[in-house]
């Protein structure tokens, strides 16, 4: 498909692709952020064991129904209880077991006093005061009763989430394997970072900025190089990386000119090209194919307009791959704090900063070859085809970054 929307090209992405369902363990305290693979389900109770909620003295309620403070009774103590330590003596009459906070409820009691509600005199306890049966009291399972579903496949993992399943025990966890995503760069005009810059050519910014973009959305990547910008070469290699992949996002050669190589490599490859060209600046020349199974997003080399696609296209695809519902792009709206006179005969993605409902430009260009003026921004307008311009004050669509 030639020239389409930006809603029909994700739309194209989504449907071509499918969920990774491969799983992995690991241990848990590398699990943060990543995708449970499975329904987990409580092995035990938690807590395990009736236990005390506080320090103080275990005692049978009964033994208190006639304490008052002008009628005190006493008790005697006949052992201690810690947490881990349980008691292993059973409860008399007018018994009582001193018991810290999360020890095991000794056997007999049914209550805890408090520590600072008893009096001590010489090995006894004084109480004024009745306790009711299970007072002061956890009951074994009062926060997870075995059984229990407790988090479902998909959930992205959080420190919460990795404490209950610490407190059931689990060293390992199974989790949906992370997506392998490859990056791409071609020109003849990029040259490695760390080596002289020649006359005529410039450094590789896509490969780092769209690298580094990947990471902060909790991915890795492999950077595959080429050693010349030809349609064979380029071909050659993502053959040759394709099968170790998932997805495949190519920067650079995909225009028109004489050096965009891209439409010839799909071709070399016998891949599916599913469209070329969106509606929209900037990035309009992107395009989406398929290679065995595997999405390939062709971006252009300008910086910014690789970044505006990538964050259109590439994010909610390595989303839906992954199963990481989180990173899907937020919509909202806000108010410009700035004029922008520039007309956008197509639908048009500008740099911003947003801010408690306010809009405002960075200093600098918005050339699509300009990345500098976007170090602040956190946000894109999405301006409509047909804009003569916004003007201060206007309310504008916003995707937050």
């Amino acid at each position: 498909m030639y020239n389409v929307e930006l809603e029909e090209a994700l739309d194209i992405i989504l449907r071509s692709i499918k969920k990774i369902e491969d799983t992995e363990e690991v241990r848990l305290e590398n699990a943060l952020g990543r995708i449970l693979g499975e329904d987990f389900y409580a092995p035990m109770a938690n807590p395990p064991f009736d236990r005390s909620p506080l320090d103080g003295f275990a005692l049978r309620a009964k033994d208190t129904s006639r304490a008052s403070k002008s009628n005190p009774i006493t008790f005697t103590p006949i052992d201690k209880a810690y947490a881990g330590s349980p008691s292993t003596k059973s409860l008399g009459g007018f018994e009582a077991i001193r018991i810290m906070t999360g020890a095991k409820m000794p056997s007999g009691a049914n209550c805890v006093i408090r520590l600072e509600d008893c009096i001590e005199v010489d090995n006894n306890i004084i109480i004024d005061k009745t306790l009711e049966a299970f007072e002061n009291y956890c009951y074994k399972g009062e926060d997870i009763e075995s059984g229990t579903l407790l988090l479902e496949r998909g959930t992205k993992l959080s420190a919460i989430d990795l404490g209950v399943l610490g407190s059931m025990g689990q060293a390992k966890v199974r989790v949906i394997r992370r997506p392998k995503i490859g990056i791409l760069v071609t020109g003849d005009e990029i040259v490695k970072h760390g080596l002289d810059l020649i006359d005529g050519k410039i450094y590789d910014t896509n490969g780092i900025l769209l690298g580094s973009r990947i990471r902060e959305l909790g991915f890795e990547y492999v950077k595959i190089n080429t050693e010349k910008d030809d349609p064979k070469d380029v071909a050659y290699y993502i053959r040759e990386n394709i099968e170790n992949l998932d997805v495949l996002i190519t920067t650079g050669g995909v225009s028109v000119g004489d050096k965009d190589i891209f439409h010839e490599v799909i071709e070399i490859l016998d891949a599916k090209q599913l469209f070329w060209k969106v509606r929209m600046q900037p990035g309009t020349p992107a395009m989406y194919s398929i290679l065995k199974d595997k999405p390939i997003l062709s971006l252009s080399g300008n910086p910014f307009a690789s970044l505006v696609t990538f964050e259109l296209l590439a994010r909610p695809l390595i989303g839906k791959i992954s199963s990481d519902n989180s990173i899907a792009t937020k919509k909202t709206k806000g108010i410009m704090m700035d004029d922008f006179n520039k007309k956008s005969k197509n639908r048009r993605f500008i740099r911003c900063i947003y801010g408690n409902g306010q809009v405002r430009l960075p200093e600098g260009g918005h050339s699509s070859g300009m990345l500098l003026s976007m170090t602040d921004c956190n946000a894109l307008i999405d301006i409509e085809a047909g804009n003569t311009g916004l003007k201060k004050s206007d309310e504008v669509e916003l995707l937050i970054l």
